[in-house]
């Protein structure tokens, strides 16, 4: 009896953790894969099978974490450790057995999310010369560019900050994981579409 009662609590324990667990990473918004078409869509079709994240040939899909909740284990990136390289192919796409991720026929078509300049932490609006986020986009010109202006108070020297354009973004994060910024994190950062 005394064995039934410690493993009863045991577990007792455990849905409260997990149950915890799930109230706490709730409210955490997942960039997912290339092809998934809002998050209400993927979480209805995504099966966690792994497929997915065996196919990326860059292994930057990868399970959510523990801090996602009712989330855990489905498919997300985390642009800043490894983005998503936008392969021409989509075997992320292809592997997709259930049609959680789909209808990507061509590069623009993928519309993970948005990136979002932190303006008080990009170096480049502070006046210092940086560029990488331009630099690294697969989609250089369209879906950021160099806006060049006079400093303000200085008739000398321009600043030459990038700008997002949210229609041509698509969300792959490699301006993220390039930052040079570190401090408290990238001055950039993918914002997921969460719906369409």
């Amino acid at each position: 009896m005394r064995g039934r009662t410690i493993v009863a609590v045991l577990a007792g324990a455990a849905c409260a953790v997990q149950g915890a667990l799930a109230a706490w990473g709730g409210g955490r918004t997942l960039l997912r894969p290339p092809g998934a078409q809002g998050e209400r869509d993927f979480a209805a079709r995504c099966v966690r099978c792994g497929k997915c994240m065996l196919a990326c040939p860059y292994t930057a899909i990868v399970p959510a974490g523990f801090d996602a909740g009712a989330s855990q284990g489905t498919p997300c990136i985390d642009a800043r450790k490894q983005a998503c390289r936008l392969c021409a192919d989509t075997p992320c796409v292809r592997a997709c057995p259930t049609g959680a991720l789909r209808d990507i026929g061509e590069v623009t078509d993928i519309r993970m999310g948005t990136a979002v300049i932190d303006e008080d932490r990009c170096l480049s609006y502070r006046s210092l010369r940086c560029e990488v986020c331009y630099r690294t986009c697969p989609l250089i010109d369209s879906a950021i560019s160099i806006e060049y202006s006079m400093r303000e108070g200085d008739a000398i020297h321009a600043t030459f900050a990038p700008v997002v354009n949210e229609e041509n973004c698509v969300g792959c994060g490699l301006c993220v994981e390039r930052c040079p910024v570190d401090d408290g994190g990238p001055a950039i950062a993918v914002k997921p579409r969460t719906e369409r």
